[in-house]
């Protein structure tokens, strides 16, 4: 019979079932802002301020 330090210690395979489906999705969110944010235009008003940069 477990005692209740040894319950404390022992790992809970749902909570860290959550944790990595929490993690996976988080990462999923964060590639698919980066990708947008990597393929929306350059403003004009932008590239004419880096143009000026020459």
């Amino acid at each position: 019979m477990l005692s209740s330090d040894d319950q404390a210690k022992k790992p809970d395979r749902k909570k860290g079932a959550a944790v990595q489906t929490k993690d996976r999705d988080m990462g999923t969110a964060l590639r698919s802002i980066y990708q947008k944010t990597v393929e929306e235009a350059i403003p004009d008003e932008m590239l004419s301020l880096l143009g000026k940069l020459d």
